[in-house]
């Protein structure tokens, strides 16, 4: 198997541009692509995913320990040609600047994966062979097994640019990519536009400048003899095997750790997935619900008019079934959505909170979470970690139990949260099940218990 990092200098080089163009040009000689995405992030993964036909799962040294993310990566790998990871922010960048923690050279590192350095070179000339010395050098425990280019003005600049950094280099450059229309993807607050709002259209025009790429140099310098031994388990031997766990996810819906859909799979549960958007009623026979985050303030309009969905859901609170809700999910169970426009939505209205948008983000980074009641996902004590990343902000709300003791990394912030009303929990913190194997068999015995009310009636 073949696996590489597709790391960059700083953030907005154009690393996603870059990964999209290879995994395109390998999927195009009929190469099977595993995709992944290093750090907290859903909107790029999205599109990783998209374009290797493939989900993406995501690798981080802060959220998850080193075992982890070798079961993941091995787990995920085992059956593809190429494993292609897209890194975060710059190669080093990571929690401090004193530490390669949760970076991505880090994760390269652990992984034992050369890396493909994506460089903007816009505006550059002679200077940018500066830059890739320094990172060449900068730490000996990484491999680097090429470089390209991307923003190239044209043939002339990277002729200029290609014979700079072979004078000072001994790193291949494998190509570049222009400045070109056709490879943008538009952007908005929180980032990239979703996946699921189209990429397809790209991919004919990804394909054709990944080909001019040398991918044949690519493979031939990445190659990887890596395995982990995973621990993943079979979901036969599970006692939860049958519970159907209701999964939102259309345009609104789409941000999800593909690892915790999957541990629910690997403890028994059915992941059966649904649209506030378009259906008027929940699947049935469900004995939990998971709302992930996504844009529903984009959509606003649309979920507050799905009467008959809405009222379904807060019958399947009143039930006393287990429902979990990340921040989108959480704005959509919220009484209402104020958007920028300040034009009010209905919600579904299991939660007693009024939410408005805010124009710049709220939180963000990462979050270390402590239960300091027992709530859906553990038990007083219990500890997890996740990251927020959200412009909105609750403005009213009628009590509250808050079953979470947030510490922002960035901020330094503490505060409470995770609410609580009933099996309902609502939070705008998106957590990685995997950094706390506990959460799942937590919320499957939730619903355990649920299934099991609803057969004795």
């Amino acid at each position: 198997m073949n696996g590489f990092v597709v790391a960059g200098t700083a953030s907005g080089v154009g690393k996603t541009t870059v990964a999209l163009a290879i995994i395109a040009a390998l999927r195009s000689r009929g190469l099977s692509v595993q995709p992944f995405k290093c750090g907290p992030d859903f909107i790029d993964g999205g599109h990783l995913a998209v374009i290797a036909s493939r989900a993406v799962r995501n690798l981080d040294t802060w959220m998850l320990d080193a075992e982890a993310n070798r079961d993941i990566f091995s787990g995920a790998s085992t059956s593809c040609d190429v494993a292609v990871v897209e890194g975060m922010m710059g190669l080093f960048d990571g929690v401090a600047g004193n530490t390669e923690e949760g970076s991505t050279g880090e994760i390269a590192k652990l992984l034992g994966l050369p890396v493909i350095l994506a460089v903007d070179a816009g505006n550059s000339a002679r200077s940018i062979a500066a830059v890739i010395r320094g990172f060449e050098t900068f730490d000996a425990g990484l491999r680097f097994a090429g470089i390209i280019l991307n923003r190239v003005a044209g043939h002339a600049h990277f002729r200029l640019l290609e014979s700079a950094i072979r004078q000072f280099s001994a790193v291949p450059v494998l190509g570049w990519l222009p400045v070109e229309a056709e490879l943008a993807i538009p952007e908005r607050h929180l980032g990239l536009h979703t996946a699921a709002e189209g990429i397809s259209g790209n991919i004919p025009a990804l394909t054709r400048f990944g080909n001019r790429l040398d991918v044949e140099h690519l493979l031939n310098a990445t190659g990887c003899n890596q395995r982990f031994a995973t621990t993943r388990i079979s979901s036969a031997q599970s006692k939860y095997q049958g519970i159907r766990v209701g999964v939102a996810r259309d345009r609104a819906f789409s941000f999800y750790y593909e690892d915790n859909l999957d541990l629910l799979r690997e403890n028994g549960a059915e992941i059966v997935e649904f649209s506030p958007m378009i259906d008027s009623v929940l699947p049935r026979n469900l004995h939990a619900l998971y709302f992930g985050g996504g844009y529903p303030e984009l959509y606003a309009a649309e979920l507050s008019v799905n009467a008959s969905l809405l009222l379904e859901i807060r019958h399947f609170a009143k039930a006393n079934k287990p429902i979990y809700a990340e921040c989108g999910g959480l704005m959509f169970l919220a009484e209402t959505l104020t958007t920028l426009d300040a034009k009010s939505y209905q919600m579904a209205g299991v939660l007693p909170v009024a939410i408005e948008m805010t124009k710049a983000l709220v939180h963000f980074g990462y979050a270390d979470v402590e239960f300091t009641h027992d709530c859906l996902l553990g038990q007083k004590g219990t500890t997890v970690r996740g990251h927020s990343f959200h412009c909105s902000r609750i403005v009213a709300h009628d009590r509250l139990d808050c079953a979470y003791r947030v510490h922002y990394s960035l901020s330094d912030r503490r505060e409470q949260e995770g609410f609580v009303r009933g099996r309902v929990l609502g939070t705008y913190i998106h957590l990685h099940f995997r950094s706390n194997l506990s959460l799942v068999s937590s919320f499957l015995r939730q619903a355990d218990s649920a299934r099991l009310t609803a057969g004795a009636r």
